[in-house]
């Protein structure tokens, strides 16, 4: 997974209302666009880039598509920003402690 195409996707609030919604279950556009503020076509185009992104599944269903969370997927995305945040962290508590000695305390 590209992870700056999955969060620049997931940047667009209507994108993150979507991924609300298909967090209980499974849905078809139509039950996704009578959740949302917007148009059913808008609807689709959200769920193209989403899937784009690789953060969703879709899965024929006669007429219909489902669209899913891909587990997989968020599993990934989550592995990432945990490496950095505890690159974050590590950086910070490195920088607190040089500054201690800097100080004289004895961190």
């Amino acid at each position: 997974m590209a992870y700056e195409i999955a969060i620049a996707a997931l940047g667009d609030p209507t994108r993150r209302a979507i991924l609300e919604a298909l967090r209980a279950r499974p849905l078809p556009v139509a039950a996704l666009a009578a959740e949302l503020p917007v148009s059913r076509p808008a609807v689709s185009q959200h769920l193209k880039v989403m899937c784009a992104a690789g953060l969703l599944t879709c899965t024929p269903s006669g007429a219909r598509r489902i669209y899913a969370i891909d587990p997989a997927a968020l599993a990934e995305l989550r592995d990432w920003l945990d490496r950095l945040w505890d690159d974050a962290l590590t950086s910070f508590a490195d920088a607190a402690r040089a500054q201690a000695r800097r100080s004289g305390d004895p961190a």
